[in-house]
């Protein structure tokens, strides 16, 4: 990986993170690399070991995340949320050295006893790559853990000419495709990290406006709740010029409320999978939810409107998992899509489909819809059972004030009428206070309210 490091000696000078008001530059972060690489050898740390990095997007984990690959190291950065979760992820990834931070002057070095033996590490090790171990959520299971060569995700972004250095908000999580993502394309172009730890809309707010933040890549969830908020009247957000978001479907209503609340600003969708890495798209226009994924090494095709893609820049495999692959390398993404003008929508994940009598039904249409309701502050759509047409539309709502259910469900009907068939009007509806986004600020569609009024 000396091509990163090399890349990164050209930005000598310029800032590459802002973390708690302090600023840390490109030398500090190339000297803290070589650094660490000296620690390395006094600790025993050989290429090709397995690393666990817990943190979050600190000037000391990026740069403890970037040594360990520079040496070639197998590394799984682990979030500082995920700690119930621990013991469980380095049992799966074979970890044998794990790393955290204690304080923002110390660390901690555990030497764990495991055995990093797996056909997808011989493989990096063979080639003398890097590589990296990043886990899926484990929504229907226990999570997967997905091997990538660390040298193929960040080639795309050492080759691209196209420089742009940006003052980039790193808003997704440390352990997440989409936010390694954006840390390489930030530092392979020269930009600066602005580091994030209070994701309210009220402190990103406050951040892009003494950061002079330019590119916030987000999800719909937390777009949904910046409008809510009207934080964006009280701070200063004209610096912005690009809104990136993914992860979920994004409600056509929220979309229209983000372009008129921010007219300036390019509203920009992006696509990615932990098996597949992030791609490069371009959206039709700001105010659509249709995109390109532009090709280049990746591949797209659909099969029975479903989206299946071939890249390179896809994993290796799965450590507890069957190789999800099919001969030619095609991954069946899981996500149904329509085409229109060589642009592709995402209609949704394919297992959360609502089947009502047999005609199909995609809960972020819905939610679309009742979102647009006043009194609404969000609501997420899901499947119900019913003996007579197999599944009926279910919603749970978070409401901005107190309401009768019998209310609700009266204006639901009466404003889904004449925007939604009949038969994707929600029939059963709950009032709940349970937060219906995760804490990766991400739509939950299976939730057990914890204050219901019925």
């Amino acid at each position: 990986m000396e091509i990163m490091l090399n890349r990164l000696k050209e930005f000598s000078g310029s800032a590459f993170i802002r973390y708690r008001g302090q600023v840390v530059t490109y030398d500090e972060l190339v000297a803290g690399i070589l650094s660490w690489l000296g620690k390395f050898r006094e600790m025993g740390i050989k290429p090709g070991a397995v690393v666990s990095v817990v943190g979050r997007f600190s000037p000391d984990s990026i740069t403890l995340m970037l040594a360990l690959l520079e040496n070639r190291n197998i590394v799984t950065p682990l979030d500082d949320e995920t700690q119930e979760d621990l013991a469980n992820r380095h049992r799966i990834a074979k970890v044998e050295h794990h790393f955290r931070f204690s304080t923002d002057a110390g660390f901690m070095h555990e030497r764990l006893h495991a055995t990093a033996d797996h056909p997808l590490f011989d493989r990096l090790r063979e080639r003398a790559e890097a590589g990296i171990i990043l886990f899926t959520s484990g929504s229907t299971g226990e999570c997967k853990a997905a091997v990538h060569s660390f040298d193929r995700l960040v080639e795309k972004h050492v080759s691209d000419q196209n420089r742009k250095p940006m003052n980039a908000m790193v808003f997704l999580k440390f352990d997440h495709i989409g936010g390694l993502n954006t840390m390489l394309w930030v530092l392979m172009n020269g930009g600066c990290i602005i580091a994030v730890e209070d994701r309210s809309p009220s402190a990103v707010c406050r951040l892009i406006d003494e950061a002079k933040v330019e590119l916030l890549p987000t999800t719909p969830s937390f777009l949904n709740m910046l409008i809510l908020s009207k934080m964006w009247e009280k701070h200063d957000l004209s610096s912005l010029k690009i809104i990136a978001y993914g992860t979920e479907s994004m409600p056509e209503s929220t979309l229209r409320s983000m372009s008129q609340v921010f007219p300036h600003v390019k509203l920009k969708q992006t696509y990615g999978l932990t098996e597949l890495g992030i791609f490069s798209t371009k959206s039709r226009s700001s105010q659509s939810t249709f995109m390109a994924i532009r090709e280049g090494d990746v591949k797209t095709k659909i099969k029975d409107g479903i989206l299946y893609i071939k890249s390179k820049s896809a994993m290796l495999g799965y450590l507890n998992a069957d190789h999800p692959f099919d001969a030619e390398g095609w991954y069946n993404t899981g996500d149904r899509v329509v085409v229109e003008d060589g642009y592709t929508k995402i209609l949704g994940r394919d297992s959360e489909i609502i089947n009502v009598g047999g005609v199909k039904v995609f809960p972020s249409e819905v939610e679309s819809v009742l979102l647009e309701m006043d009194n609404v502050a969000d609501v997420t759509v899901h499947a119900k059972n019913s003996p007579i047409v197999g599944q009926i539309v279910a919603a749970i709502f978070n409401l901005k004030r107190k309401e009768e259910l019998a209310d609700l469900r009266k204006r639901v009907w009466e404003h889904c009428h004449g925007r939604l068939e009949t038969y994707k009007i929600p029939r059963h509806i709950v009032i709940s206070d349970a937060q219906l986004v995760s804490v990766r600020l991400k739509k939950i569609r299976r939730i057990t309210p914890h204050v219901t009024v019925a």
